[in-house]
């Protein structure tokens, strides 16, 4: 095939994809047992973030969140019964993307989880995430993260789920989620580390519903004291919204867009659009930033996460510069941000038309990073995350900004060279 005609519809497939990412219609429309609507779910799964990865080789904090929702499950009532399950091959263990999932940190999902059900209205495939919590999902697995999960699964989930339900039976679709984002966005979230505007957004958006439907006043203060005291709920919203605009655009031939980033604590994987549901993978980084008080970089485990499908969508790192109150926990000068902003638009095909940048002049952040150019140029997505402790439990120590491994890039690309015979 000539050049020109590769060029040619690696341009048109590049093209429809981000038509996808920028026209996609994200809607919370339920949230029910991953069991009940999770793809592959069987009754012993437990899926995880970041790209496939054995019990063998996991990080401290992916092992202890199994364990901990294993517990959470009543399969097991300690570290060694639950280890012992797996290790007989008891547990069916597969990453959460691999299903159209994605969970925050290790992002364990088991079948009686409740998880966020969102879909994408203008293209109609449905995913799902995982709840944000500050236990579990940093590998805790004592009798207050299991607390957290049951809290959760027998308070939260269902007056969400029943208040949705007034939605759906008024005849609405469920709440619109990009609308949240891009409004959160003015207001200093960039909806990754800093996702609190999005919360309070969300609760004014649920809570009258939820006043509705609630039978019970002392379960209802419960859950609006949820809100007011995890200020970073909407993340996995945020999440679960990016992979139903992502997903869209997946599958599309000869598209070099990368649809999916996240990591297992060990390892970063990469998909890309023109490549299906290959992964393609290389060493997850230590992430740079400033640590709480008694931490430093040698109690970190490397990144870890579904998290970064916010910045393949375009936000999160994507847009530090709508966020400068984020910069007093990863660290770095507004300048810093700034210019982490301006340099992803030379990985990137398009400017997003609804993520909006007020101090850019309202223009949009950089949306659909392309294998093509973080390969030529040397850059590589910015990510700001979480950094977990690396023995399982101990929870969040800092936060700072990572980036991708070059080899996850550079396989890709000739991985789509291999395919496309170029």
């Amino acid at each position: 095939m000539a050049a020109g005609d590769v060029k040619s519809k690696i341009e048109s497939a590049n093209k429809e994809g981000i038509h996808r990412i920028l026209t996609a219609r994200p809607f919370l429309v339920g949230v029910k047992p991953a069991i009940e609507v999770l793809p592959g779910m069987k009754r012993r799964s437990i899926f995880h973030a970041g790209p496939p990865i054995e019990w063998k080789k996991m990080c401290g904090p992916m092992r202890g969140a199994i364990v901990g929702t294993m517990i959470f499950e009543g399969w097991a009532n300690s570290w060694e019964e639950a280890e012992k399950l797996v290790e007989e091959g008891e547990i069916e263990l597969s990453p959460n993307h691999d299903h159209g999932a994605v969970g925050p940190m290790a992002g364990v999902i088991s079948p009686s989880l409740p998880v966020m059900v969102v879909k994408n209205e203008k293209y109609g495939n449905v995913n799902y995430g995982r709840i944000v919590e500050q236990k579990v999902q940093f590998g805790a697995f004592d009798k207050e993260a299991i607390a957290s999960l049951q809290f959760w699964t027998d308070i939260v989930a269902p007056s969400i789920e029943k208040a949705l339900g007034k939605i759906r039976g008024q005849g609405g679709i469920g709440i619109d989620l990009k609308s949240i984002m891009a409004r959160a966005l003015y207001m200093g979230d960039e909806l990754h580390n800093r996702p609190t505007a999005g919360t309070a957004l969300f609760a004014l958006s649920i809570l009258p519903h939820l006043i509705e439907t609630s039978e019970d006043k002392e379960q209802l203060s419960q859950i609006t004291s949820y809100f007011a005291s995890n200020e970073i709920f909407f993340l996995c919203l945020a999440m679960t919204a990016c992979k139903a605009t992502m997903d869209a655009a997946g599958e599309i031939d000869h598209s070099t867009l990368v649809t999916v980033m996240a990591r297992n604590g060990v390892e970063f994987g990469i998909k890309v659009s023109g490549l299906g549901n290959k992964w393609f993978i290389g060493p997850a980084g230590i992430i740079k930033g400033l640590y709480f008080p008694g931490f430093a970089s040698h109690d970190a485990n490397p990144d870890i996460g579904d998290s970064a499908i916010t910045e393949t969508a375009g936000i999160g790192g994507f847009a530090l510069a709508n966020s400068p109150a984020i910069l007093s926990l990863v660290g770095g000068t507004a300048q810093d941000a700034s210019k982490y902003t301006r340099q992803m638009q030379q990985i990137t095909v398009a400017l997003n038309d609804t993520f909006l940048i007020p101090l850019f002049d309202f223009q949009g952040t950089a949306t659909g990073i392309d294998i093509r150019k973080v390969v030529k140029t040397g850059i590589l997505p910015v990510i700001d995350t979480a950094i977990a402790h690396k023995e399982p439990g101990i929870g969040m120590i800092g936060a700072g900004i990572v980036t991708p491994p070059m080899e996850a890039f550079k396989s890709a690309l000739r991985g789509y060279a291999e395919k496309y015979r170029l």
